[in-house]
């Protein structure tokens, strides 16, 4: 008895101090919260001196502890194909079918696959690194000596000996700071089965690897 009543006259204790200091001793109305919730101040942009400092390398290296597969991204176009190396690639969607990637808005190939307007994206095996860097490069014939076919919704290069590979089309670009998120809407995809089994390519800590089953 003794400790109901030493409950009930600290809960008492704790009323009176809320109501001292103008907090609410029950649950709002939803009108009330309404209007509380329209006072509160709007969002904004983060300003640069309050910015936590952070090194761009260190950011890369502690980043590049995720080991990520790689593709190769294609596209069709009237001055030739276009294409480029990506790691940033990964499933969004299953219903839709969606898939999406991120490429640097300081991308010079970018733009062709923009206007293009769709891609194909080239799952690459473990032994296509040297496929994989011919595409990292910029401002050279990265198709030259790649023999390659049209995917079929879209028409964008279909790399031979490719494990897999996503026929799309772009479904929407989003701004994700100094990058593009670019979606994509899955048109087409499939395996080749003459690929060799040979396990994905795999990119960790700026080198190149192999998946290997324990």
């Amino acid at each position: 008895m003794d400790g109901m009543m030493g409950h009930a006259g600290m809960a008492a204790t704790a009323i009176r101090y809320l109501r001292s200091v103008g907090a609410p001793t029950t649950a709002a109305p939803p009108a009330a919260h309404a209007r509380a919730t329209a006072a509160r101040p709007p969002l904004r942009a983060v300003r640069d001196d309050e910015r936590a400092p952070l090194d761009p390398a260190e950011f890369r290296s502690v980043l590049g502890h995720f080991a990520s597969g790689v593709t190769i991204i294609t596209a069709p176009g009237e001055a030739g194909p276009a294409g480029f190396a990506c790691q940033s690639f990964a499933s969004l969607s299953l219903d839709p079918p969606l898939v999406a990637f991120m490429v640097a808005r300081t991308s010079t190939t970018w733009p062709r696959l923009a206007q293009a307007g769709v891609f194909c994206v080239n799952i690459l095996g473990a032994a296509q690194g040297d496929l994989c860097r011919a595409f990292a490069v910029s401002g050279a014939d990265k198709f030259a000596g790649v023999r390659h076919t049209p995917a079929p919704a879209t028409g964008s290069p279909r790399l031979a000996d490719v494990p897999a590979w996503i026929d799309c089309t772009i479904h929407a670009v989003h701004t994700g700071g100094d990058h593009h998120i670019v979606v994509g809407r899955v048109e087409a995809l499939g395996t080749d089965p003459t690929a060799a089994p040979q396990g994905p390519l795999l990119f960790h800590r700026g080198t190149f690897g192999r998946f290997t089953t324990q």
